[in-house]
């Protein structure tokens, strides 16, 4: 089994071992929310990278839930009001005595 022919100095020693720290995690902010975010990274809050959308937040899903909602009411409401107003879909019902 081969030996070291010579001792191991404490400073070469001490270089090696140098690199066995725990390093702090660095820590940037997101360019457009400002959030904190780690580097290379999607932003969880907005959900861009490098300045482009790449991830549908939980944010945007209620946002858009909502539009489709404040849409389908908007449908009902003319439906009730054609439908107050007489205009039925198809027959008339001034003729029937």
């Amino acid at each position: 089994m081969p030996v070291p022919k010579r001792k191991t100095s404490k400073s070469r020693r001490d270089m090696r071992q140098s690199t066995k720290f725990i390093r702090p995690q660095s820590v940037t902010s997101c360019k457009q929310c400002d959030e904190p975010n780690l580097p290379h990274q999607i932003c969880v809050e907005c959900g861009y990278y490098k300045g482009r959308k790449v991830l549908s937040t939980k944010n945007d899903r209620g946002v858009k839930r909502m539009h489709i909602r404040a849409a389908a009411a908007q449908k009902a409401a003319q439906k009730e009001d054609q439908h107050a107003h007489g205009e039925h879909d198809g027959h008339d019902h001034s003729s029937h005595e």
